[in-house]
């Protein structure tokens, strides 16, 4: 394993994974978005695709894509900061499956994401961003998943997550990277940090 940022080949065999398994998988994602959109819409109304700007590569923004399992009133926050009552009926569903992310295919696909990298915060999280950013975290796509996710870690803790994504910078590799998405699969860590919030 190595420095990921420091090794441009290892770089391009990351895109190369994420672009491959992209290809795949987005025939079923769009299958099974085109069959849960129509109950968003009917259920929770309009939109049922939720947008929204996220820090990305270099601390870029991008527009990130998710179906939405928010009530339309709801603040721009992180997960952390809001309440389990702001999820709508079919989102506490989605959110539990993790089936909200399957439109970040298209964002793997265009290449402002990866399947596995640190999660993408808010603009407004600049604690987040310094912290990413003194570690050279910045240098990564972010991810759907990644090590942060897996070990249950949330944005209410930016420093702790700043060194666990760090960790994943310094120790990269495709094998990695495959078991970190089998994990995720396999429902490996917490969950997201309004249910968390709402169980506890």
């Amino acid at each position: 394993m190595n420095n990921l940022y420091e090794n441009t080949t290892d770089m391009t065999k990351k895109r190369i994974l994420d672009f491959t398994l992209a290809v795949i998988i987005a025939p079923f994602a769009f299958i099974l978005c085109v069959t849960i959109i129509p109950f968003i819409y009917v259920i929770d109304g309009v939109p049922p695709i939720f947008k929204q700007t996220r820090v990305g590569l270099d601390n870029k923004n991008f527009v990130l894509f998710k179906l939405r399992t928010m009530v339309t009133s709801a603040q721009q926050a992180a997960s952390h900061e809001l309440n389990s009552t702001q999820i709508t009926r079919t989102g506490n569903i989605l959110r539990r499956l993790k089936l909200d992310e399957l439109p970040q295919i298209i964002n793997v696909l265009n290449g402002t994401m990866s399947f596995v990298g640190p999660r993408p915060c808010l603009p407004t999280q600049t604690e987040l961003i310094r912290a990413r950013t003194k570690l050279g975290v910045d240098s990564l796509r972010p991810g759907i998943t990644g090590p942060a996710q897996v070990q249950g870690l949330d944005m209410s803790t930016p420093e702790q997550l700043a060194i666990a994504d760090s960790s994943y910078l310094q120790e990269w590799s495709l094998a990695h990277d495959l078991l970190l998405m089998m994990q995720t699969f396999a429902g490996r860590g917490r969950g997201d940090a309004i249910t968390r919030k709402h169980e506890l």
